[in-house]
């Protein structure tokens, strides 16, 4: 007998003892199948919903990146050249470009520069807010995966028409604004760009006063400028974002002495191991540069924000619903406190999830899920640190008696449910149907920017030939970056204009349209 003939022989022999095993053996059988569809399902689900099943955790597991760190660990003490060589690269400069005042500009106008505002450049260089023309403003921002993902400030890009990210090593990009949280002051953008440098998300819980931080941004449109110092203090509420009308700010800044002028909100704030701890967002300054104090969000509130952004479109907020209230001594001889640890819950929400918990006006909040709060801003931080729905065991203390309660946290609505986003921009035109680009399709086509035609009726635009799934670049000349963009040049034309952009197989076309005249 062949080789051959004996291998077809042994697969005959297997395929017959597994017929007579599934024969005896059919219910365990039908539960392998099971087992067996159940993982085939959860890939399917995977496969056409990978946002839902990835953070920003996941996305930092790119080996080639997380190599640079290698490096450090020679590194002498006292010696920062490491950790400037591994943040350098992933702090970018973003420009904006804003094309109309908004209300709260105007409010401003005539105030004295506060600290929210120390990214628009340079004293006389930044923009002014009587100015009705487009104005330029910049800041920084930090790459935290190498496909493309920036974080920075809400403020940064609030209110931006145009929003270009240029890296450390000059390449320029137009950013996707992914989504915003003004009660936190970040913002995520993304660049359609792969295979980018990236900072480690640290642990901001384990910062400690006295340790070494480095910040790296682009102070006064000065690129990749690195400072150093050390961390003066944590856990501090300035009441800056609150003040802006965020009813629900969460304010727990690290503060540092590293130097930080206009230009660095939105950068990094690094450890010696070259982890992300925060992100540089205001400075208390009379002048609006440098006075000694600066202000970073702790990257685990970073982290909680991002996630949220990539997977919901919009930050899942939770709420407790108490009003809360610092204990000092004079509270505390006032309410007959044991001590001066942790926060007074000075009033409870009716229907709210302290409420439906049992938590009473009077109680202290020593603990959540375990942590210690000893301040009104580190509790808003760690409830914020969880979703509506998520469930949470709060350490009160009543009178004498030490409980723990746990309390299911609820939305701004009063409902334990997560809310999504729609992430598209659409607008139209004159009968033709306009889309943001997606990052996947600007890498396609090779592309910064550019507006997709998803629809055409008639009119002038299908009388010119413009074909569905055609990608605008330029109108008359002029690049556009978004739906609302295209429909605010045409507007403004009339006559014959031109529209240039590419087809679906990359070819490149301008088609001459004439436009109606404005009646």
């Amino acid at each position: 007998m062949t080789v051959f003939a004996l291998k077809i022989h042994k697969i005959l022999k297997i395929c017959s003892y597994m017929k007579q095993f599934i024969e005896r053996h059919k219910l365990l059988a039908f539960f392998a199948a099971g087992i067996l569809g159940g993982v085939a399902s959860l890939a399917a689900f995977t496969f056409i919903y990978p946002s839902a099943q990835y953070g920003i955790e996941e996305k930092q597991n790119a080996s080639k990146q997380l190599a640079r760190y290698a490096s450090l660990n020679t590194q002498p003490a006292f010696d920062f050249t490491g950790v400037s060589e591994i943040a350098n690269p992933a702090v970018v400069h973003i420009k904006t470009t804003i094309t109309s005042s908004s209300s709260s500009e105007q409010q401003r106008q005539g105030m004295p520069m506060d600290p929210f505002e120390f990214f628009q450049g340079p004293p006389g260089q930044g923009f002014r807010f009587e100015n009705q023309g487009p104005r330029q403003a910049s800041g920084s921002g930090v790459i935290v995966s190498d496909d493309g993902y920036v974080v920075t400030n809400n403020h940064v890009i609030d209110g931006a028409s145009k929003i270009e990210v240029i890296l450390n090593d000059k390449r320029t990009y137009i950013a996707e604004l992914v989504g915003a949280d003004a009660n936190t002051d970040l913002a995520l953008l993304r660049i359609a760009e792969k295979d980018l440098p990236f900072l480690k998300l640290g642990n901001s819980d384990e910062v400690k006063v006295g340790h070494w931080v480095v910040a790296v941004g682009n102070p006064f449109n000065l690129n990749s400028t690195v400072t150093l110092g050390i961390v003066s203090a944590v856990g501090r509420n300035i009441d800056l974002i609150r003040s802006k009308g965020n009813k629900y700010a969460i304010e727990n800044f690290i503060q540092t002495d590293a130097a930080i002028n206009p230009g660095n909100s939105g950068g990094a704030l690094v450890n010696v191991a070259g982890e992300l701890i925060g992100i540089n967002t205001a400075i208390a300054s009379e002048t609006g540069s440098y006075a000694g104090y600066g202000f970073a969000v702790p990257v685990n509130l970073v982290k909680k924000v991002v996630n949220d952004i990539m997977k919901y479109g919009k930050v899942q907020r939770a709420l407790l619903g108490v009003s809360i209230q610092e204990i000092n001594q004079t509270l505390a001889d006032e309410k007959g406190l044991a001590d001066l640890k942790g926060v007074y819950v000075a009033e409870v929400v009716d229907g709210g999830a302290a409420d439906k918990a049992g938590i009473k006006q009077g109680d202290v909040i020593l603990k959540v899920a375990g942590v210690e709060v000893n301040s009104s801003s580190r509790l808003q931080e760690e409830v914020g640190k969880y979703r509506p729905g998520d469930k949470v065991v709060f350490t009160i203390r009543r009178k004498s008696s030490l409980m723990e309660i746990e309390a299911t946290l609820l939305n701004a609505d009063g409902k334990a449910k997560l809310e999504t986003v729609a992430t598209n921009e659409e607008d139209s035109y004159l009968g033709m149907k306009l889309t943001v680009l997606s990052r996947e399709e600007k890498l396609a086509l090779g592309v910064k920017s550019g507006v997709k035609v998803t629809e055409l009726e008639n009119g002038a635009f299908k009388n010119a030939g413009i074909p569905s799934q055609f990608v605008i670049t330029h109108v008359n000349n002029e690049a556009v970056y978004s739906p609302k963009g295209v429909v605010s040049v045409l507007k403004s034309l009339t006559g014959a204009i031109t529209i240039e952009g590419l087809t679906k197989d990359k070819q490149e076309k301008v088609y001459a349209v004439k436009l109606p005249s404005k009646k």
